[in-house]
């Protein structure tokens, strides 16, 4: 009798849990953290976590969708349980670690496993796949790739814990950032992988913000049209709607190689994207944090004389000054000449070790950890010279080289560039001085100008110079 009782309340349970709150979850430490799932509508829920034994409550919606925000402690590798009560429902889960929580989004450069992709490797990557399991340390849920015309609530997957079985299928970029993380702060680090090789910036939008965008068609046919991972808003309808509101301590993104050729339209979307995606997890301040990654030097084809992917990158370091709390590293350092038609490199450590320079320096405290790449502001000349003065940011301590300077170029009143392998960096102003005994009136100078023109000056604390075009002040 007592076994069929039992049976009777278990058909009627009706709670279940988003994939994202299931055993092994990561939540953020020290705030209210979402946890959410389905239940027969008007149902009430309790969500009771180990840690402090208090009882936190919801209601389910007129859809049947729950949410309870529940107090969490200070991070630690203390594994946690938290039980979900309610409409006919006990459910327990287990493994439950406090933690940094990141979302990682963009295209395929963050998509790209530690195993990497067909004929493109991940740097090293044995190295790490063999390493000592980390479970306790890193964790990582990745979404499918999926799409939909319709916004979507449910999402597949589970998280899963650093360790040679798992970390082949993990972020390359994300899990070097949560690495570099954890090493750093001795806290679990979780991520939450939303990427979606050759997505466009609009795929990551919803439909009534490009509705407002002239150019963009959003008929069914027109859609279906356009290959696949170019199609506006469907990755966010299926991928990133899912998970929105998870919470989470900032973003980190790795896009816009298919953005190229639109630059002018790109701080403009990137900023709206950024915008929405902070009012989805109710960010009306901008407090969480975003971080971009600058796309790779990489040979577009068809070839033109105008550079579409340096004025991109030129595009992406404007958006990130003109978003709140936002930030980008510098990539044009990070190739190999057999790399100009790969588009996904292989030195990923370097990408999500610079995206936790940003984090640790202005979201952890850690001052004195370089986190911004120089970058120019302007170019003026030297006085009582032919010499050309480029102003740099992030150069406290100058620069890491004089000579045998790669990608830095120089063009006169003619307008054609000869290379410069050698530039003094001046103590007092801090200038970079260029001259070149083929240029005798220098009116303009660029650095790793191009698709493909990677370089190789970097700030003395080893951050990389930003690719730049400026001329003469007149």
């Amino acid at each position: 009798m007592a076994m069929m009782l039992c049976l009777c309340i278990s058909s009627q349970a009706k709670i279940t849990m988003s994939a994202l709150c299931t055993d092994g979850m990561v939540l953020q430490q020290n705030t209210n953290a979402a946890v959410w799932g389905t239940a027969t509508p008007g149902a009430q829920v309790t969500v009771t976590p180990s840690w402090n034994g208090n009882s936190y409550k919801g209601k389910a919606d007129a859809q049947g969708r729950w949410t309870v925000m529940v107090a969490t402690p200070s991070a630690s590798y203390r594994s946690y349980s938290m039980t979900v009560k309610g409409d006919g429902s006990n459910i327990r889960i287990n493994d439950v670690l406090v933690g940094e929580v990141w979302l990682a989004s963009g295209q395929s450069n963050m998509e790209m496993p530690m195993r990497g992709f067909y004929n493109c490797p991940v740097e090293n990557a044995l190295d790490y796949i063999s390493a000592p399991a980390a479970t306790e340390k890193i964790r990582m849920f990745t979404v499918p790739i999926k799409q939909s015309y319709e916004p979507q609530t449910e999402v597949d997957g589970k998280w899963m814990g650093a360790e040679s079985s798992t970390i082949p299928d993990m972020s390359a970029t994300a899990y070097f950032f949560a690495r570099k993380l954890n090493e750093t702060l001795d806290v679990p680090v979780g991520i939450v992988s939303c990427a979606y090789g050759g997505a466009r910036v609009e795929s990551w939008t919803p439909k009534e913000i490009l509705e407002t965008y002239p150019d963009e068609d959003l008929s069914r046919e027109a859609i279906e049209a356009q290959t696949h991972y170019v199609r506006p808003y469907l990755a966010y309808n299926a991928m990133l709607c899912p998970v929105k509101g998870y919470t989470i301590k900032g973003f980190i993104w790795y896009q816009g190689c298919s953005n190229v050729g639109k630059h002018e339209q790109f701080v403009e979307r990137m900023n709206n994207m950024v915008l929405h995606w902070r009012e989805e997890w109710g960010d009306t301040d901008a407090e969480l944090p975003f971080y971009m990654v600058e796309i790779a030097p990489y040979r577009y084809k068809p070839a033109t004389d105008v550079s579409y992917a340096s004025y991109l990158r030129e595009a992406q370091h404007e958006a990130a000054a003109a978003i709140p709390n936002c930030g980008i590293v510098v990539t044009n350092d990070l190739v190999e000449p057999y790399e100009m038609d790969n588009i996904h490199p292989a030195k990923k450590k370097e990408v999500g070790d610079r995206l936790a320079y940003l984090a640790l320096n202005r979201n952890y405290g850690f001052s004195r950890i370089a986190c911004n790449s120089p970058e120019a502001v302007r170019c003026y000349r030297m006085q009582n010279s032919n010499e050309l003065a480029v102003e740099l940011t992030d150069t406290p301590n100058g620069l890491s080289r004089w000579m045998e300077i790669k990608g830095l170029e120089v063009a006169g009143s003619e307008g054609i560039f000869y290379p410069v392998t050698y530039a003094y960096f001046e103590w007092e102003p801090k200038v970079l001085r260029i001259r070149s005994e083929f240029v005798h009136d220098p009116c303009e100078v660029r650095y790793g100008w191009g698709d493909f023109n990677p370089g190789n000056l970097k700030s003395t604390e080893g951050l990389p110079v930003a690719p730049f075009w400026v001329k003469l002040e007149k």
